[in-house]
C-alpha cells in the first residue's frame, strides 16, 4: 500500500476505449512513486475498467498481508496484465488486417443494429474483465471508493453505480457504446456508455470521500485545431470529443464557482469542500493517434501508449505532487468565452 505519510487524493479517470492504456500507464507512475494515497475513484467506460482494476488489486494485496512497495507492484502487475489482455484482442480478426476491420466495422454500423449484428451480445473485454477482477472481493474491500458512471437509456440521465450495485453489468453498461452494443440491462432499466452524462463524474468524490483533492486524467481533449475543408468521419470525431466532455466541463465550472465564493467567504466552508483540482492531460500526447484508433487493441499499440500514459504520469508527479492537499495544480479551462458588452454609441 501507501508509504506512511502518503497524501490523500481521488483519482477521476476519463473514458476513451483502448486510449484507456494511457491511463493504466499513469496509474503505474502513480503506484511506483507511493506518495499518494487514493480516497476514491471514478472511472467512465475503460476508466471504470482501470478504477475496478486497481481498486481489485489493492484488495487482493491486502488479503494477501501484503504492504508498502509490494503491495503497490501487485496492483501494478494486476493493471498491467489487463491491459496486455486488452492488447491480444486487437490481434484476434481472424487474419484481417486491423484498419480492414475497422473500416468494415464503421460502414456495418451504420445499416446494423448491435441486436442485428451481435444478437448474442457477444464482447470478448467482458470475459476479460470478469476472469481479472473478483466483484464479491471488491465488495468485502474497504480500501478506495469505486464510483462508475452509465446513462440510463430511459431518464437520459448520469447513474452512479458503487458499493453493493457495483457489478460486471455495471462496468460493461459504463462502456456500451449504442451503435456497437446492446444496452445493458440492470434490473428494469437499460444503459449505455457513461460518457454522454459523466465522464467521468466527480461529484461523487466531493460528497462520499473524505480528500478535498481529485486528481482528473483526461484522454479526450477540451481543444483541438479544425480544418474547415474536414471529412465527415473527421468532423464526428470531433462531435464525440465535445459530447462526452461537455458533462465534465459542467462539473469544473461549478467547482470553480464554489471555490470563488469561498476564497470571497461567500460561502461556509464548513458547509462546502473546497476542491483541489489536478489534472494529467494526455489529450496532447494521443492527439497524434486520432480519434479512430480508441478502437485499435494490438499489443504493440497499447504498450506504446502504456509508456506515454507512464511520462507522463512521472511529469505530473515532479511538477505537482507538492501541490495535493495544498492548492490546485489545473489551470482554469472550463470557462465559457463571452463576447465583451457592446460599447455604447455616441
Amino acid at each position: 500500500m501507501p508509504e506512511a505519510g502518503a497524501r490523500r487524493v481521488n483519482l477521476a479517470l476519463q473514458g476513451g476505449g483502448s486510449h484507456g492504456a494511457f491511463t493504466a500507464g499513469v496509474l503505474d507512475a502513480l503506484l511506483e512513486d507511493g506518495r499518494l494515497r487514493f480516497d476514491g475513484l471514478s472511472g467512465t467506460s475503460a476508466g471504470a475498467m482501470n478504477a475496478v482494476v486497481l481498486a481489485h488489486g489493492l484488495a487482493l494485496a491486502r488479503e494477501q498481508g501484503l504492504h508498502g512497495a509490494e503491495a503497490r507492484a501487485l496492483v501494478r502487475e494486476r493493471l498491467a496484465g489487463f491491459w496486455r489482455g486488452v492488447g491480444l484482442l486487437g490481434n484476434f480478426a481472424a487474419g484481417v488486417p486491423l484498419p480492414a476491420a475497422q473500416a468494415f466495422m464503421s460502414v456495418f454500423t451504420q445499416w446494423f443494429s448491435p441486436a442485428q449484428a451481435n444478437p448474442l451480445g457477444l464482447n470478448p473485454v467482458r470475459r476479460l474483465l470478469e476472469r481479472e477482477v473478483d466483484f464479491a472481493r471488491l465488495a468485502r474491500h474497504h480500501g478506495p471508493k469505486v464510483f462508475v458512471t452509465a446513462t440510463n437509456v430511459r431518464t437520459g440521465r448520469g447513474e452512479v453505480f458503487s458499493g453493493e450495485r457495483l457489478s460486471l453489468d455495471a462496468v460493461m453498461a459504463s462502456a456500451c457504446l449504442p451503435a456497437v452494443f446492446q444496452a445493458v440491462k440492470i434490473g428494469d432499466d437499460h444503459y449505455w456508455d457513461g460518457g454522454y452524462s459523466g465522464n467521468p463524474a466527480i461529484y461523487p468524490l466531493i460528497y462520499e470521500t473524505k480528500s478535498a483533492d481529485v486528481l482528473l486524467v483526461q484522454i479526450n481533449p477540451i481543444e483541438a485545431p479544425f480544418n474547415p475543408g474536414a471529412s465527415a468521419p473527421e468532423i464526428m470525431e470531433r462531435v464525440n470529443e465535445i459530447t462526452f466532455n461537455a458533462p465534465l466541463l459542467a462539473e469544473m465550472r461549478a467547482i470553480e464557482f464554489v471555490s470563488r465564493l469561498l476564497a470571497e467567504g461567500r460561502l461556509d466552508p464548513a458547509r462546502y469542500k473546497n476542491v483541489l483540482l489536478h489534472r494529467v492531460d494526455g489529450g496532447a500526447a494521443l492527439a497524434e493517434f486520432g480519434a479512430a484508433s480508441k478502437a485499435r487493441a494490438d499489443g504493440a499499440f497499447i504498450t506504446r501508449l502504456y509508456d506515454l500514459g507512464r511520462s507522463a504520469g512521472h511529469a505530473w508527479l515532479q511538477a505537482h505532487a507538492g501541490d495535493v492537499g495544498v492548492r490546485s495544480s489545473l489551470e482554469k479551462v472550463a470557462h465559457h468565452k463571452t463576447n465583451p458588452s457592446p460599447k455604447p454609441q455616441p
